[in-house]
């Protein structure tokens, strides 16, 4: 891979001169023996979340060795991106997507957004989050939805830690709690199916009502929640219980290795981001080794320190300090597809109602 079509071999060359130059001494015109013309790089326009973030020399070798140029286009949060390629669907913005998270893809298949394929990656690990038999999507990276804490806080003001959804609604954690809207953010929504998965379609309203009785704050997105009100991170907010994601106590790790927040294991929802060839897609064999490239050792290496999150591919080492300040939910809790699907924007509108009135 990577070689022109338009190369010719030096022994090739020499046999054409040789040749020609026998037709020049009978008195004969040889014709066409230039060279044929050097065929560029394929653009691949690669629309993604605006939390792509990955080494552009990882790119530049991917692009020389398969004869590709990649396109970014960045398109907001998981839920905007998804809302983008649904409305234009008969006129794709793009050859390839990725960063639809597993809130939003059972939208993006029922409206047939992607077409099938089937990376020879895939077998690797990201077959774990499969979630089409027709393999539109492939499963790149996980970043779980979860109730981080910070522990300095806690210890300071000599009130014990929570330790799951339950106790958020308890007196000692009045006003402590601050999180993104369902409404506004992919993780407010994911925090919100958690909760459904919890409580029930009948006991998650209740749920909510106790948090809001108990102080809960509501912002629009994740990064107003997270440096700004939280008091574990950069904003030095007044709210110790924020909605982050597992991966969040690694971005605090200070230089002796230890971290002054944490997240709370049982609480976690599992959230998954994937891409996939866009149906319509002028360049469906070069936008299939894009996917290739996403699944790779190369780029899945580059996912944890960059964007926080965890690869889907196994064998990939974490950045040091993960295991012990990041490790991956075994137990996220989680809502079949189907179900959310059925059930996203009546549930959205329900919240709405109790909560904003």
């Amino acid at each position: 891979m990577g070689q022109r079509s338009g190369q010719w071999s030096t022994s090739l060359r020499a046999a054409i001169a040789l040749f020609s130059a026998g037709a020049l001494t009978a008195g004969c015109t040889v014709i066409g023996a230039e060279d044929e013309p050097e065929e560029g790089p394929v653009t691949v326009t690669l629309v993604t979340h605006q939390s792509w973030a990955v080494p552009q020399e990882v790119v530049d070798a991917f692009e020389q060795r398969a004869n590709i140029r990649v396109e970014i286009r960045k398109e907001g949060d998981a839920g905007e991106l998804t809302n983008k390629l649904v409305l234009t669907k008969d006129n794709p913005i793009a050859d390839v997507a990725y960063g639809v998270d597993s809130t939003f893809a059972s939208r993006a298949l029922t409206e047939g957004v992607f077409q099938p394929y089937t990376s020879p990656e895939a077998d690797r690990g990201p077959q774990r989050y499969a979630l089409d038999p027709q393999q539109r999507l492939s499963a790149i990276d996980v970043g779980d939805v979860c109730v981080n804490i910070d522990t300095e806080w806690f210890a300071a003001n000599d009130v014990p830690e929570p330790t799951s959804l339950d106790a958020l609604t308890e007196p000692e954690y009045k006003d402590l709690v601050v999180v993104p809207s369902p409404a506004t953010s992919s993780p407010g929504l994911a925090f919100l199916f958690a909760t459904v998965s919890k409580y029930g379609e009948d006991g998650w309203k209740e749920y909510w009502g106790d948090l809001a009785d108990n102080g809960v704050k509501v912002v629009s997105g994740w990064t107003e929640a997270y440096t700004q009100d939280f008091s574990g991170s950069s904003g030095e907010g007044d709210r110790p219980i924020v909605l982050s994601y597992a991966s969040s106590p690694a971005a605090e790790i200070r230089p002796d290795g230890t971290t002054s927040t944490k997240a709370l294991l049982d609480t976690c929802y599992r959230q998954v981001e994937y891409a996939g060839v866009l149906e319509g897609t002028k360049h469906p064999d070069e936008a299939g080794k894009v996917i290739d490239f996403l699944l790779s050792h190369e780029f899945q290496s580059t996912v944890a320190a960059n964007m926080y999150v965890y690869p889907t591919r196994e064998g990939v080492a974490l950045p040091e300090g993960w295991a012990q300040a990041a490790p991956l939910p075994r137990e996220p809790i989680s809502l079949p597809g189907e179900q959310v699907e059925a059930n996203r924007e009546q549930w959205i509108g329900e919240w709405r109602s109790l909560l904003e009135g």
